[in-house]
């Protein structure tokens, strides 16, 4: 019997940004708003149903514009998990969030939006990550 295989190649073309903060995602959503003029807002928490035991919830706030697309993820697992990785991007644990940019924004100089996002009072670090570098990458894709 002849198999066929599927292969998909997914579009990785966004800039990603870690970032180091322990304030609450409302907050940070707020504040961000604030800083570079947007309007992100709570979208339904995503869910990954994992090995059909366990589920990861991530916090998920979102701003889409005619020209760009930004979301903020939650890092860690929201409430308490019993997974080893409680994380959307393991690979980058040691940050609490994720901003993703799609389109006109990522035209911004990514020293110059770092700077911008190290002036809010409520982020201690930021640092910019290729995606395609990141063995979990694929959680980002939706």
């Amino acid at each position: 019997m002849k198999t066929h295989r599927l292969h998909i190649e997914y579009d990785y073309s966004f800039d990603l940004y870690g970032l180091v903060t322990s304030v609450k995602d409302y907050k940070l959503a707020w504040s961000l708003n604030r800083l570079l003029d947007l309007r992100l807002k709570k979208q339904k928490d995503l869910c990954y149903d994992l090995l059909g035991k366990e589920r990861l919830l991530i916090a998920n706030y979102q701003c889409i514009t005619e020209h760009s697309e930004v979301r903020l993820f939650r890092n860690r697992a929201l409430g308490s998990s019993t997974l080893k990785k409680p994380f959307l991007l393991p690979d980058i644990k040691e940050y609490d969030y994720v901003l993703q940019i799609t389109g006109a924004m990522q035209q911004l100089h990514p020293q110059e939006l770092t700077r911008k996002l190290l002036r809010a009072p409520l982020v201690q670090y930021v640092k910019k990550f290729d995606p395609l570098t990141l063995k979990f990458k694929e959680n980002l894709i939706f």
